[in-house]
Protein backbone atom coordinates (compact mmCIF):
# COMPACT_ATOMS: atom_id res chain seq x y z
CA UNK A 1 0.00 0.00 0.00
CA UNK A 2 1.32 3.65 -1.19
CA UNK A 3 0.55 5.64 1.83
CA UNK A 4 0.81 9.50 0.57
CA UNK A 5 1.14 11.02 4.54
CA UNK A 6 3.40 9.81 7.39
CA UNK A 7 0.79 11.48 10.07
CA UNK A 8 -2.35 12.85 9.38
CA UNK A 9 -3.14 14.25 12.56
CA UNK A 10 -7.39 13.60 13.10
CA UNK A 11 -8.96 16.27 15.03
CA UNK A 12 -6.53 19.16 14.25
CA UNK A 13 -8.57 21.99 14.90
CA UNK A 14 -9.20 21.52 18.45
CA UNK A 15 -7.09 22.11 21.08
CA UNK A 16 -5.16 19.20 21.58
CA UNK A 17 -4.97 18.60 18.23
CA UNK A 18 -3.87 22.44 17.19
CA UNK A 19 -1.22 22.23 19.78
CA UNK A 20 0.17 18.98 17.80
CA UNK A 21 0.24 20.48 14.66
CA UNK A 22 2.15 23.62 15.81
CA UNK A 23 4.91 20.82 17.27
CA UNK A 24 5.07 18.99 14.46
CA UNK A 25 5.06 22.27 12.39
CA UNK A 26 8.14 23.97 14.10
CA UNK A 27 10.02 20.98 14.79
CA UNK A 28 9.86 18.90 11.75
CA UNK A 29 9.64 21.52 9.21
CA UNK A 30 11.28 18.89 6.62
CA UNK A 31 11.60 15.16 6.62
CA UNK A 32 7.80 14.14 7.90
CA UNK A 33 4.97 14.21 5.56
CA UNK A 34 2.16 15.11 7.68
CA UNK A 35 -1.52 16.41 6.89
CA UNK A 36 -4.31 17.77 9.47
CA UNK A 37 -7.62 15.76 9.48
CA UNK A 38 -11.13 17.02 10.77
CA UNK A 39 -14.51 17.39 9.74
CA UNK A 40 -14.55 21.19 8.82
CA UNK A 41 -12.46 22.56 5.32
CA UNK A 42 -12.62 25.80 6.75
CA UNK A 43 -11.53 25.23 10.21
CA UNK A 44 -8.36 23.27 9.39
CA UNK A 45 -7.67 25.45 6.83
CA UNK A 46 -8.42 28.09 10.03
CA UNK A 47 -5.97 26.74 12.26
CA UNK A 48 -3.11 26.02 9.48
CA UNK A 49 -3.26 29.56 9.09
CA UNK A 50 -3.10 30.90 12.58
CA UNK A 51 -0.39 28.53 13.75
CA UNK A 52 2.01 29.69 10.79
CA UNK A 53 1.84 26.11 9.42
CA UNK A 54 2.98 26.19 5.84
CA UNK A 55 0.02 27.13 3.20
CA UNK A 56 0.59 24.02 1.23
CA UNK A 57 -0.06 21.53 4.35
CA UNK A 58 -2.55 19.40 3.22
CA UNK A 59 -5.94 19.45 4.59
CA UNK A 60 -7.80 15.91 4.91
CA UNK A 61 -11.71 15.96 5.62
CA UNK A 62 -13.30 13.20 7.43
CA UNK A 63 -16.02 12.27 9.79
CA UNK A 64 -15.65 10.00 12.25
CA UNK A 65 -19.44 8.75 11.78
CA UNK A 66 -18.79 8.49 7.89
CA UNK A 67 -17.17 4.86 7.05
CA UNK A 68 -16.12 5.88 3.62
CA UNK A 69 -14.27 9.23 4.48
CA UNK A 70 -12.73 6.74 7.34
CA UNK A 71 -11.49 4.50 4.88
CA UNK A 72 -10.16 7.16 2.67
CA UNK A 73 -8.32 8.67 5.39
CA UNK A 74 -7.37 5.55 6.82
CA UNK A 75 -5.41 4.46 3.91
CA UNK A 76 -3.61 7.48 2.55
CA UNK A 77 -1.46 7.87 5.59
CA UNK A 78 1.31 5.41 7.61
CA UNK A 79 -0.17 6.41 10.90
CA UNK A 80 -3.24 8.32 12.63
CA UNK A 81 -2.94 10.18 15.57
CA UNK A 82 -6.03 11.31 16.81
CA UNK A 83 -7.08 13.57 19.44
CA UNK A 84 -10.75 13.31 18.62
CA UNK A 85 -12.29 12.16 21.93
CA UNK A 86 -14.06 10.83 24.22
CA UNK A 87 -13.00 8.12 22.38
CA UNK A 88 -15.43 5.74 23.37
CA UNK A 89 -18.13 8.35 21.75
CA UNK A 90 -16.01 8.61 18.39
CA UNK A 91 -12.99 6.20 18.03
CA UNK A 92 -14.76 3.27 17.60
CA UNK A 93 -15.17 3.60 13.52
CA UNK A 94 -11.45 4.63 13.74
CA UNK A 95 -10.09 1.89 15.13
CA UNK A 96 -11.83 -0.39 13.30
CA UNK A 97 -10.67 0.68 10.09
CA UNK A 98 -7.29 0.99 11.02
CA UNK A 99 -7.15 -2.58 12.08
CA UNK A 100 -8.59 -3.48 9.05
CA UNK A 101 -6.70 -1.71 6.28
CA UNK A 102 -3.11 -2.24 8.10
CA UNK A 103 -2.89 1.55 9.30
CA UNK A 104 -0.71 2.20 12.82
CA UNK A 105 -2.62 4.85 15.41
CA UNK A 106 -1.96 6.57 18.55
CA UNK A 107 -4.66 8.13 20.80
CA UNK A 108 -4.61 10.20 24.06
CA UNK A 109 -7.31 7.28 25.62
CA UNK A 110 -7.90 7.18 29.06
CA UNK A 111 -10.90 5.01 29.20
CA UNK A 112 -9.88 1.38 30.15
CA UNK A 113 -12.99 -0.05 29.60
CA UNK A 114 -13.32 1.25 25.85
CA UNK A 115 -9.83 0.11 25.54
CA UNK A 116 -10.98 -3.03 26.37
CA UNK A 117 -13.55 -3.52 24.13
CA UNK A 118 -11.66 -2.47 21.30
CA UNK A 119 -9.18 -5.24 22.30
CA UNK A 120 -11.93 -7.68 22.38
CA UNK A 121 -13.29 -6.58 19.00
CA UNK A 122 -10.52 -5.58 17.18
CA UNK A 123 -6.96 -7.20 18.33
CA UNK A 124 -7.07 -10.15 15.47
CA UNK A 125 -7.63 -7.57 12.70
CA UNK A 126 -4.98 -5.45 13.87
CA UNK A 127 -2.44 -9.00 14.06
CA UNK A 128 -3.82 -10.36 10.70
CA UNK A 129 -2.82 -6.79 9.02
CA UNK A 130 -0.45 -5.50 10.55
CA UNK A 131 -1.90 -2.60 12.05
CA UNK A 132 -0.38 -0.99 15.49
CA UNK A 133 -2.92 0.12 17.89
CA UNK A 134 -1.52 2.12 20.69
CA UNK A 135 -3.24 3.94 22.96
CA UNK A 136 -3.00 6.24 25.62
CA UNK A 137 0.45 8.08 24.30
CA UNK A 138 -0.12 11.39 26.43
CA UNK A 139 0.26 11.97 29.55
CA UNK A 140 -1.38 8.90 30.43
CA UNK A 141 -0.02 6.83 30.40
CA UNK A 142 3.68 7.44 29.06
CA UNK A 143 5.21 9.25 31.84
CA UNK A 144 4.14 6.36 33.94
CA UNK A 145 4.75 3.27 31.38
CA UNK A 146 8.00 4.31 30.44
CA UNK A 147 8.84 4.89 33.97
CA UNK A 148 7.97 1.74 35.47
CA UNK A 149 9.94 0.07 32.87
CA UNK A 150 12.91 1.50 32.97
CA UNK A 151 13.24 0.97 36.72
CA UNK A 152 12.68 -2.69 36.17
CA UNK A 153 15.16 -2.66 33.34
CA UNK A 154 17.68 -1.56 35.99
CA UNK A 155 16.38 -3.85 38.50
CA UNK A 156 16.93 -6.92 36.60
CA UNK A 157 20.19 -5.38 35.45
CA UNK A 158 21.52 -5.44 38.91
CA UNK A 159 19.82 -8.22 40.59
CA UNK A 160 18.62 -10.47 37.68
CA UNK A 161 15.03 -10.70 38.89
CA UNK A 162 12.36 -7.74 38.31
CA UNK A 163 11.29 -5.90 40.83
CA UNK A 164 8.18 -7.56 43.21
CA UNK A 165 6.34 -4.30 43.80
CA UNK A 166 6.54 -0.56 42.12
CA UNK A 167 5.47 2.88 43.73
CA UNK A 168 4.82 5.53 41.00
CA UNK A 169 4.53 8.96 43.24
CA UNK A 170 3.67 12.35 41.78
CA UNK A 171 5.70 14.33 43.54
CA UNK A 172 5.31 17.53 42.03
CA UNK A 173 2.85 18.76 39.36
CA UNK A 174 1.71 22.27 37.48
CA UNK A 175 -1.21 22.15 35.64
CA UNK A 176 -4.42 21.67 34.08
CA UNK A 177 -6.30 18.38 33.01
CA UNK A 178 -7.44 18.70 29.67
CA UNK A 179 -11.45 19.28 28.64
CA UNK A 180 -11.05 16.29 26.97
CA UNK A 181 -10.18 14.30 29.51
CA UNK A 182 -13.17 15.31 31.74
CA UNK A 183 -15.20 14.76 28.99
CA UNK A 184 -13.97 11.26 28.75
CA UNK A 185 -14.31 10.68 32.43
CA UNK A 186 -18.43 11.88 31.93
CA UNK A 187 -18.40 9.40 29.29
CA UNK A 188 -17.71 6.58 31.57
CA UNK A 189 -19.29 7.01 33.99
CA UNK A 190 -22.49 7.34 32.05
CA UNK A 191 -21.44 3.75 30.30
CA UNK A 192 -20.91 2.24 33.75
CA UNK A 193 -24.07 3.61 35.11
CA UNK A 194 -26.09 2.20 31.36
CA UNK A 195 -23.40 -0.72 30.17
CA UNK A 196 -23.94 -4.64 31.95
CA UNK A 197 -19.72 -5.42 33.00
CA UNK A 198 -18.16 -1.52 32.69
CA UNK A 199 -18.47 -1.13 36.46
CA UNK A 200 -16.74 -4.59 36.83
CA UNK A 201 -14.18 -3.44 34.00
CA UNK A 202 -13.36 0.05 35.71
CA UNK A 203 -12.87 -1.63 39.17
CA UNK A 204 -10.21 -4.76 37.49
CA UNK A 205 -6.68 -3.52 37.65
CA UNK A 206 -6.31 -6.28 34.70
CA UNK A 207 -8.91 -5.31 32.94
CA UNK A 208 -6.61 -4.66 29.67
CA UNK A 209 -4.56 -8.04 30.01
CA UNK A 210 -7.59 -10.81 29.13
CA UNK A 211 -7.20 -13.97 30.17
CA UNK A 212 -4.63 -12.93 32.88
CA UNK A 213 -5.55 -12.09 36.76
CA UNK A 214 -2.77 -11.11 38.96
CA UNK A 215 -2.50 -10.67 42.70
CA UNK A 216 -4.26 -8.31 44.49
CA UNK A 217 -3.36 -4.55 44.34
CA UNK A 218 -3.45 -1.76 45.97
CA UNK A 219 -6.91 0.33 45.16
CA UNK A 220 -5.34 3.60 46.00
CA UNK A 221 -8.49 5.21 46.48
CA UNK A 222 -7.25 6.80 50.24
CA UNK A 223 -4.99 8.72 51.52
CA UNK A 224 -2.52 7.42 53.95
CA UNK A 225 1.03 8.41 55.76
CA UNK A 226 3.61 6.19 53.32
CA UNK A 227 5.87 5.29 56.03
CA UNK A 228 8.48 4.44 53.87
CA UNK A 229 8.86 8.12 52.56
CA UNK A 230 7.63 10.19 55.55
CA UNK A 231 4.75 11.92 53.62
CA UNK A 232 1.25 11.96 53.24
CA UNK A 233 -0.47 10.56 49.53
CA UNK A 234 -3.34 10.88 48.38
CA UNK A 235 -5.59 8.88 45.45
CA UNK A 236 -4.01 10.20 41.82
CA UNK A 237 -6.76 10.86 39.19
CA UNK A 238 -4.92 9.16 36.18
CA UNK A 239 -4.26 5.85 38.16
CA UNK A 240 -7.05 4.27 37.39
CA UNK A 241 -5.84 4.21 33.44
CA UNK A 242 -2.18 3.91 34.12
CA UNK A 243 -1.73 1.29 36.54
CA UNK A 244 -4.31 -0.58 33.77
CA UNK A 245 -1.47 0.08 30.88
CA UNK A 246 1.33 -1.24 33.21
CA UNK A 247 -0.10 -4.11 34.07
CA UNK A 248 -0.63 -4.28 30.22
CA UNK A 249 2.52 -3.54 28.95
CA UNK A 250 4.20 -6.64 31.46
CA UNK A 251 1.80 -8.98 29.83
CA UNK A 252 2.66 -7.84 26.38
CA UNK A 253 6.08 -8.80 27.05
CA UNK A 254 5.39 -12.15 28.59
CA UNK A 255 5.76 -10.58 32.18
CA UNK A 256 8.93 -9.89 31.88
CA UNK A 257 7.99 -7.77 35.24
CA UNK A 258 7.21 -10.88 36.92
CA UNK A 259 3.45 -12.40 36.72
CA UNK A 260 3.38 -11.50 40.83
CA UNK A 261 3.92 -7.78 39.63
CA UNK A 262 1.99 -5.32 41.88
CA UNK A 263 2.08 -1.60 41.41
CA UNK A 264 0.61 1.20 43.02
CA UNK A 265 0.08 5.35 41.82
CA UNK A 266 -0.35 7.88 44.41
CA UNK A 267 0.02 11.71 44.52
CA UNK A 268 2.30 13.28 47.34
CA UNK A 269 1.07 15.75 49.25
CA UNK A 270 4.11 16.07 52.03
CA UNK A 271 4.71 15.33 55.91
CA UNK A 272 2.69 15.89 58.98
CA UNK A 273 -0.52 17.82 59.43
CA UNK A 274 -0.46 19.97 56.30
CA UNK A 275 0.30 17.14 54.21
CA UNK A 276 -2.92 15.07 55.93
CA UNK A 277 -4.95 17.61 55.46
CA UNK A 278 -3.93 18.16 51.61
CA UNK A 279 -4.57 14.34 50.75
CA UNK A 280 -7.65 14.24 52.66
CA UNK A 281 -9.01 17.49 50.62
CA UNK A 282 -7.22 15.87 47.15
CA UNK A 283 -8.93 13.02 47.68
CA UNK A 284 -12.48 14.85 48.36
CA UNK A 285 -12.10 16.68 45.25
CA UNK A 286 -14.83 15.29 42.52
CA UNK A 287 -14.50 18.72 40.72
CA UNK A 288 -12.99 17.10 37.05
CA UNK A 289 -16.38 15.31 36.91
CA UNK A 290 -18.37 18.02 37.51
CA UNK A 291 -20.15 20.86 35.80
CA UNK A 292 -17.76 23.22 36.40
CA UNK A 293 -14.78 22.03 35.17
CA UNK A 294 -12.98 22.16 31.27
CA UNK A 295 -15.08 21.73 28.13
CA UNK A 296 -13.56 19.49 25.41
CA UNK A 297 -11.87 22.45 22.91
CA UNK A 298 -11.02 24.52 26.35
CA UNK A 299 -7.74 24.73 27.75
CA UNK A 300 -4.92 26.99 29.47
CA UNK A 301 -3.15 30.03 27.90
CA UNK A 302 0.48 29.55 26.33
CA UNK A 303 2.17 30.72 29.99
CA UNK A 304 0.16 28.05 31.62
CA UNK A 305 1.44 25.16 29.38
CA UNK A 306 4.58 26.70 29.28
CA UNK A 307 5.40 27.41 33.22
CA UNK A 308 3.98 24.22 34.01
CA UNK A 309 5.61 21.06 34.61
CA UNK A 310 5.45 17.07 36.28
CA UNK A 311 7.69 15.58 38.59
CA UNK A 312 7.43 11.31 39.08
CA UNK A 313 9.62 9.14 41.50
CA UNK A 314 9.28 5.09 40.90
CA UNK A 315 10.45 3.39 43.53
CA UNK A 316 11.01 -0.09 42.69
CA UNK A 317 11.72 -2.90 45.27
CA UNK A 318 12.48 -6.62 45.00
CA UNK A 319 11.71 -9.51 47.36
CA UNK A 320 15.33 -9.37 48.79
CA UNK A 321 15.29 -5.92 49.81
CA UNK A 322 17.03 -4.08 46.58
CA UNK A 323 15.92 -1.29 45.66
CA UNK A 324 15.56 1.30 42.51
CA UNK A 325 14.37 4.61 42.03
CA UNK A 326 14.18 5.97 39.06
CA UNK A 327 12.60 9.99 38.67
CA UNK A 328 10.71 10.97 35.39
CA UNK A 329 9.74 14.89 34.48
CA UNK A 330 8.26 16.89 31.77
CA UNK A 331 8.83 20.27 31.08
CA UNK A 332 5.18 21.86 30.19
CA UNK A 333 1.99 21.36 31.94
CA UNK A 334 0.56 17.28 31.31
CA UNK A 335 -2.67 17.71 30.19
CA UNK A 336 -1.73 19.79 26.96
CA UNK A 337 1.77 20.97 26.60
CA UNK A 338 3.96 17.87 27.06
CA UNK A 339 1.18 15.33 26.30
CA UNK A 340 0.57 16.82 22.92
CA UNK A 341 4.67 16.53 22.59
CA UNK A 342 4.67 12.90 23.39
CA UNK A 343 1.56 11.96 21.39
CA UNK A 344 3.66 13.41 18.01
CA UNK A 345 6.73 11.23 19.43
CA UNK A 346 5.02 7.98 19.62
CA UNK A 347 3.33 8.37 16.07
CA UNK A 348 7.33 9.14 14.51
CA UNK A 349 8.20 6.82 17.07
CA UNK A 350 5.80 3.64 15.54
CA UNK A 351 6.91 4.56 11.66
CA UNK A 352 10.44 4.41 12.65
CA UNK A 353 12.63 2.80 15.32
CA UNK A 354 9.54 0.84 15.55
CA UNK A 355 8.39 0.15 12.11
CA UNK A 356 9.14 -3.90 12.31
CA UNK A 357 6.93 -4.26 15.45
CA UNK A 358 4.05 -6.55 14.43
CA UNK A 359 0.75 -5.44 14.45
CA UNK A 360 -1.83 -5.85 17.31
CA UNK A 361 -3.35 -3.45 20.07
CA UNK A 362 -0.22 -2.58 21.85
CA UNK A 363 0.71 0.06 24.90
CA UNK A 364 3.96 2.46 24.26
CA UNK A 365 5.92 0.57 26.63
CA UNK A 366 5.74 -2.75 25.08
CA UNK A 367 5.75 -1.76 21.76
CA UNK A 368 8.72 1.27 21.35
CA UNK A 369 10.25 1.02 24.39
CA UNK A 370 13.42 2.64 24.83
CA UNK A 371 13.15 4.05 21.57
CA UNK A 372 10.24 6.21 22.81
CA UNK A 373 12.36 6.91 25.44
CA UNK A 374 14.72 8.17 23.46
CA UNK A 375 12.92 10.31 21.17
CA UNK A 376 11.08 12.02 24.40
CA UNK A 377 14.04 13.11 26.14
CA UNK A 378 15.83 14.41 22.84
CA UNK A 379 13.04 16.35 21.28
CA UNK A 380 9.84 16.16 23.97
CA UNK A 381 11.65 18.02 27.15
CA UNK A 382 10.89 14.77 29.15
CA UNK A 383 13.90 13.78 31.73
CA UNK A 384 14.64 9.86 32.24
CA UNK A 385 16.90 9.30 35.40
CA UNK A 386 18.00 6.57 37.33
CA UNK A 387 18.31 8.35 40.80
CA UNK A 388 18.85 5.67 43.09
CA UNK A 389 20.36 1.75 42.67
Amino acid sequence: MSQQFDIIVFGASGFTGRLVTEYLAATYPTGVSWAMGGRSLEKLAQVRDEIGAPADTPLVVCDSDDVASLKAMVTSTKVVLTTVGPYQLYGNGLVAACAEHGTDYVDLCGEPAWMRKMIDAHEAAAKASGARIVFSCGFDSIPFDLGVQMAQEAMIANTGSPATKVKGRVRKMKGTFSGGTAASLKATMAAAMSEPGVLDLLRNPFALTPGFEGPTQPHGMKPYLDAEMGVWVAPFVMAPINTRNVHRTNALLGHKYGAGLVYEEMMVTGPGEKGEAMANAIAGDKSLGGEGGPKPGEGPSKEERETGYYDVLFIAQSDTGAQVQVAVTGDRDPGYGSTSKMIAESALCLINEAKDAAGGIWTPGAVMGPALRARLVKSAGLTFDLVSG
